[in-house]
């Protein structure tokens, strides 16, 4: 596995300060946080074929699971 990048962000003080209250409600680190949301950001840009179907978000169900 590739080894993570770090990178230098410059950010607005007031929204480091929403970004840590969110991430504390998260139980995750600022970082872990910022990684989240980006990562929701690409996978919502995706179209629904290369999510894998017609998932309208986390909360979607797929029909194969839904008997679990």
């Amino acid at each position: 596995m590739e080894p993570r990048k770090a990178f230098l962000l410059r950010i607005d003080p007031g929204l480091w300060k929403e970004l840590e209250r969110w991430a504390a409600d998260e139980l995750r680190s600022v970082n872990g946080q910022i990684e989240y949301v980006l990562r929701q950001a690409v996978q919502r840009r995706k179209p629904a074929a290369a999510r894998g179907g017609l998932e309208t978000g986390p909360q979607s169900v797929k029909p194969a699971e839904e008997g679990l």
